[in-house]
């Protein structure tokens, strides 16, 4: 299949549609075109996001006794000399105008802010490397044979940790994109659990501090060492993630030095 069909059925796809003939045919095409995959993951990234509660809009406890209270308040007098029907033009008249307001107020809290776009891009990364065979560009246990495969591939040096000995073994790397530019992606893996590691230079201002948050499902570790910015994602329990946290800070920041 061309990428233009399969894109015109990735809807369909997504949502398991399909006959099996082309789920095959797409499965495959998925498997060999990193653009479709892309366009994939972004499309099971949006279908998570719809499906859960952040992108609904809950207005304020106050807002309905305030409405209440101002329909209420009209001028009973006015309407009635006007009739029944310009009585219910009026109130058309001011709920149209509300729904106006709400049109244009509703969209400024459902849209992602750029933080939040920054964590769906990660996972879906993270989730795109799980799908597709498409874990390792290089696959290895050796740090030393990691680390030199990014020479020309970034515009950095990537710490490669080994942290085989606390219990999280290095499995390869690959380049991924994130934020408009090319980042490092080493992968380590715990049990039947894989880690993702991304990193890339931090901004001037960054300090140390460690964030976790949860998104998805998935556990996301953040942190700065030595001028260099982390994201660990995976599917481990906290507990076990912050292991991998605080192995890997402790070996880049002895790298570093």
């Amino acid at each position: 299949m061309s990428c233009q069909e399969v894109q015109d059925l990735l809807h369909g796809y997504v949502d398991g549609e399909l006959d099996l003939v082309r789920t095959l045919h797409i499965d495959r095409h998925l498997r060999e075109c990193a653009a479709c995959t892309l366009l994939y993951a972004h499309q099971q990234a949006l279908r998570s996001a719809l499906r859960g509660g952040a992108l609904y809009f809950s207005p304020p406890k106050p807002l309905e006794p305030r409405i209440r209270a101002a329909v209420r308040h009209v001028n009973e007098a006015d309407l009635w000399t006007w009739g029944w029907s310009w009585r219910w033009l009026s109130l058309g008249a001011a709920m149209a105008c509300m729904a106006i307001v709400l049109w244009s107020v509703v969209p400024l809290f459902m849209k992602p802010s750029a933080p939040d776009r920054h964590l769906q891009e990660l996972v879906a990364s993270h989730v795109r490397s799980l799908m597709v065979d498409h874990l390792t560009d290089v696959a290895s246990s050796d740090s030393h044979s990691v680390k030199p495969w990014f020479e020309g591939k970034i515009d950095f040096s990537s710490p490669v940790p080994e942290l085989t000995m606390q219990g999280f073994r290095l499995i390869g790397g690959r380049l991924e994109y994130l934020g408009e530019r090319p980042v490092a992606a080493l992968v380590y893996q715990r049990r039947e659990h894989v880690i993702n590691l991304f990193t890339w230079p931090a901004q001037p201002e960054a300090d140390g501090d460690e964030t976790m948050v949860t998104r998805q499902g998935y556990q996301l570790a953040h942190w700065h060492v030595s001028g260099m910015s982390y994201w660990a994602v995976s599917n481990l329990n906290p507990r076990e993630l912050q292991e991998f946290v605080r192995a890997a800070r402790q070996e880049t920041s002895t790298v570093s030095r």
